[in-house]
């Protein structure tokens, strides 16, 4: 047996031992070694694990204290003084997820939510964090399964995966944390059901899962979870009966199921969630009448059952709850609307369009509430217009077209100034409109065609200085045209068709720079079509037809570098066609039934063309039946060579004093007036370049300046642009030559084109580039020339080149260039079909401001048909402008067919159309049907099979 000897240990050292020990358990003494270690922890990752390029962490230093509390992002506990919380959201940091954070044994609450981590997870190295109470993973790249958390997690409350990549199904693991609070997978690949042990967590009061591409129902075990009162699953593919327990959800607020396939009818067990303020159930399947049980819930302020298949009547009980907003629209509800929905004091937001409604609308509507919506459009509404409408002076958009409304506008329209859109067609409206309803200044969009509106426009409507789009057409205005439209600088639409209108048009209108569409058809305008239109370099469509307008067809027409629909028939026009017309690329032209003459231009001298050619008796063809053919009489040839012999003597001439005065022009004193930039190695000066710029040089003409091909010397063909100046000159032509100087000047890519030369003097600025032989992918795509293009794999190889070379653009450069005006005439082809992104005119680099970076700007830039709808009314612009421009170019390659083609049909563009069809189509289940409905948004020329999406 060994007997444990005594430690004999002297006074001083146990004395010592005694003070440390006390010193130990001091809570100042193990604050400060655990501040250190944990300094030591956040240090080691900082270092070890992550990648802090925006330089966020940089005040991450140990200091004399070695203090963490001060550091960015870190909290510390007041009382305990220790690390609770790391908070590095939107930081820009990147990495795998940092795993030793959670060494620090004190650490509640860790975010790093909206950077760029990404990689997979670890079970055993996760289980690290078992003790936090918080964990915030969204935004960022995470990939692979949702991560299995072990059982330790009991502490857990607050769990965030949202907007990253995680797939697979939710695991079990999920289904066990007792203390959980919040839960949020929303914006991931998260596939199967939602399952139905997501019903254990009884402490949950949110439940986020939407935008997952999810199956099944929404499972009945969801009515366990009576302290939730958050549930959005919106867009998740719910199929199935919306299920009765819903209505043991007794602490729920908010519910959004929108945008799925739920089908069946909606429970009467609704009227259980007494404490609900927001139902979103459009855009589902659900069918039957609308529950009475609804009218139950007291607390409701928010409804929206649109787009589903409800029918019956709109109960008394739902219209007289105090809804801020009601939303019925898309569905197949009948019958007249209670009157007691006036007396809602709430009210701001009604729509009820696409139903089967009928009689007057309630005429106390907005006199009780600050009404600031109003849609009711395609009904069968009748009856004049409820007058209280804008009675609180709150109402901003008043949709009711598609109607049976009659009567005249009541005069307090007119003193609507919140008032910003207004559509209210296809009614039988009558009498004259309330001129102050004319000048409304906020008023953006104006429409009231197809009515039996008249007298005439004031020119009070100067005062409108927001309208973007004037649709009067189908009435019966008469007078003139006021001259105050031309103060409207922000006009896109004009469309005055079908009324009245007699006298000249004023010619200030080509003063309208944003003008896209102007149609004026079946009136009795007179006088002469405006030639001054250099300013409309946006303009796509020009109807002037069935009017009274005399002399020549304007050839400065042929300038317009958009103008695609050109209607100039039934008309008493002279003179010949002009040849200028030829440059544009029309998919409507009709100058038929005028009284032209002379011979039609060889680039209208086509089949496609005859109908808009015909009664112009005058008017001749050397082929092109059935118009007449064109005299080759011998007097006729002798007069032409007779003209041709005079011109030839003054050509030359003219040659021979222009090079002269050109030589003296270009001597060595003259040489100082010229700025001259190289930006490659080149064989080659102004000399060459200058003298050729004329017109049987010119390839092209656009909103900044024409564009010359030349061909030098040495053998070497570019493409030289001329930009506007001198008399001409806009007033931002000297930012558009900046922008493309500096950007193109800097960068280099394989898929951008080269700049090689500018040269600008007092009257002119030139830009020379690399000449591409094929020209653009617009016009190759669209024109004569798209044999070359009939392959897929053609169109993808160009579409992925452009990709790259807006990537460059947008990763590659610092700070990034956006280009703002991507589209497929931008996008120049070389010899190999190889793209390159040209036309740097709009480009704007991007210097970081706030979280989502970008910057803004004072006018929208861009093309019709290309521009982001959220850039045209935010005029914030940033890489997803572009992104969003490149994306109808995907389209445009895809369809064959232009972003505004007139197949499309009314208001609709190349994205409307597309979406459409797709979520028309039956569910993505490679059905036959679905196949074939599919089918038709592809090019023919790329002779698909259906169902054959396939892409290596």
């Amino acid at each position: 047996m060994i007997v444990p000897q005594p430690i004999h240990i002297h006074r001083p050292t146990l004395i010592l031992l005694l003070l440390l020990s006390m010193l130990w358990s001091s809570p100042r003494f193990s604050f400060g070694v655990s501040l250190i270690g944990d300094a030591q922890i956040l240090l080691r990752v900082k270092n070890a694990q992550l990648q802090d390029t925006n330089g966020r962490l940089e005040n991450w230093l140990l200091n004399t204290r070695r203090n963490p509390c001060n550091w960015a992002g870190i909290g510390c506990d007041a009382q305990n003084r220790s690390v609770i919380s790391i908070d590095l959201s939107d930081t820009g940091i990147s990495g795998a997820f940092p795993y030793d954070f959670c060494r620090i044994r004190t650490l509640l609450d860790l975010s790093l939510a909206s950077n760029f981590l990404n990689g997979t997870f670890s079970p055993r190295r996760l289980s690290l964090c078992s003790h936090l109470r918080l964990l915030n993973l969204s935004s960022n790249c995470f990939v692979g399964e949702l991560p299995d958390f072990w059982q330790e997690f009991r502490e857990l409350r607050h769990l965030d995966l949202s907007f990253n990549n995680f797939t697979g199904n939710i695991p079990p693991s999920f289904g066990r944390f007792p203390a959980l609070r919040v839960l949020v997978l929303t914006c991931n690949f998260i596939s199967g059901t939602i399952p139905p042990f997501l019903g254990n967590l009884s402490e949950l009061n949110r439940l986020e899962i939407g935008y997952n591409p999810l199956t099944g129902p929404l499972p009945s075990e969801i009515g366990n979870l009576t302290k939730l009162e958050d549930l959005w699953v919106a867009t998740a593919n719910l199929a199935g009966n919306i299920p009765d327990s819903i209505g043991q959800l007794i602490s729920l607020k908010n519910l959004d199921l929108s945008t799925n396939s739920l089908s069946g009818k909606i429970p009467d067990s609704i009227s259980g969630l007494r404490n609900v303020r927001h139902i979103l159930l459009y855009e589902n399947k659900l069918y039957g009448e609308l529950p009475q049980a609804l009218g139950n819930l007291s607390s409701l302020i928010n409804l929206d059952l649109s787009e589903n298949h409800l029918t019956g009547k709109f109960p008394e009980r739902i219209a007289a709850l105090h809804l801020t907003s009601l939303s019925l629209t898309d569905n197949f509800l009948h019958g007249e609307i209670p009157v007691i929905l006036a007396e809602n004091p709430n009210l701001n937001q009604l729509k009820l369009f696409n139903n089967f409604f009928t009689g007057k609308l309630p005429e106390n509507l907005g006199r009780n509430s600050e009404l600031e919506d109003f849609d009711v459009s395609n009904n069968n509404f009748s009856g004049e217009f409820p007058e209280y409408l804008c009675y609180r002076n709150k109402l901003q958009r008043l949709v009711t077209f598609t109607n049976r409304f009659s009567g005249a506008l009541p005069d307090l329209y007119g003193e609507c100034t919140s008032l910003s859109y207004v559509r209210i067609r296809n009614n039988d409206l009558w009498g004259e409109i309330p001129e102050k309803f004319w000048s409304l200044p906020l008023l953006d969009f104006f429409e009231i065609q197809n009515n039996n509106f008249e007298g005439s426009v004031p020119g009070s409507i100067s005062a409108a200085r927001k309208l973007r789009s004037l649709v009067i057409s189908g009435n019966r205005f008469s007078g003139e045209l006021p001259s105050g439209i031309c103060n409207l600088h922000e006009l896109l639409v004009i469309d005055v068709s079908k009324n009245r209108f007699t006298g000249e048009v004023s010619t200030c209108i080509t003063g309208l720079k944003n003008l896209q569409k102007l149609t004026m058809q079946e009136n009795m305008f007179t006088g002469k079509i405006p030639s001054t239109v250099s300013s409309w370099t946006d303009l796509t469509v020009l109807n002037l037809s069935f009017n009274h307008f005399s002399g020549e067809i304007p050839p400065e027409l042929g300038s317009l570098p958009d103008l695609t629909y050109l209607d100039l028939s039934s008309n008493s026009l002279t003179g010949e066609i002009p040849s200028e017309l030829t440059k544009m690329t029309l998919n409507q032209f009709n100058v038929s039934s005028n009284k032209l003459s002379g011979k039609v231009p060889p680039g209208l001298n086509h089949q496609v063309y005859l109908s808009g050619l015909l009664g112009n008796p005058d008017l001749c063809s050397p082929d092109l039946k059935p118009l007449p053919l064109c005299s080759k009489s011998k007097s006729f040839s002798l007069i032409v060579i007779i003209i041709l012999a005079t011109c030839m003597v003054l050509l030359v001439g003219s040659v021979l004093w222009f090079l002269k005065s050109k030589s003296d022009a270009l001597g060595v004193k003259s040489k100082r007036l010229f700025k001259i930039t190289t930006f490659q190695r080149i064989v080659f000066n102004e000399e060459d370049i200058i003298p050729f710029l004329i017109n049987e040089n010119l390839i092209g003409t656009g909103g900044s300046g024409r564009v010359y091909r030349v061909n030098l010397k040495a053998g070497q063909t570019v493409a030289v642009k001329k930009l506007y100046w001198g008399d001409t000159q806009k007033p931002d032509e000297e930012s558009v030559f900046n922008s493309e100087v500096e950007t193109l000047g800097r960068i280099r890519h394989d898929n951008i084109v080269k700049l090689l030369f500018s040269c600008s003097a007092a009257d002119f600025r030139i830009l020379v580039y690399e000449y591409m032989e094929n020209g653009s992918l617009g016009d190759v795509l669209h024109g004569d020339k798209c044999g070359d293009l009939m392959g897929w794999s053609k169109r993808f190889e160009i579409a992925v080149g452009a990709a790259q070379g807006l990537a460059y653009l947008h990763h590659d450069c610092v700070p990034p260039i956006v280009h703002r005006d991507v589209k497929s005439n931008n996008i120049l082809l070389d010899q190999q079909f190889k793209p390159r992104l040209a036309d740097f005119g709009l480009a704007r680099t991007l210097q970081r401001e706030g979280r989502d970076g970008g910057c803004s700007l004072s006018r929208v830039a861009g093309s019709y048909g290309y521009i982001a709808p959220e850039y045209a009314y935010t005029l914030k612009v940033n890489e997803k402008t572009d992104v969003y421009s490149f994306g109808v170019v995907l389209m445009e390659l895809i369809t064959g067919k232009r972003p505004n083609d007139y197949s499309f049909g009314e208001d609709k563009d190349i994205v409307k159309w597309v979406t459409q069809i797709v979520l028309s189509s039956p569910a993505l289940e490679g059905t036959t049907g679905h196949c074939r409905d599919l089918f038709q948004i592809i090019d023919p020329r790329l002779n698909p099979s259906p169902c054959d999406y396939e892409e290596n």
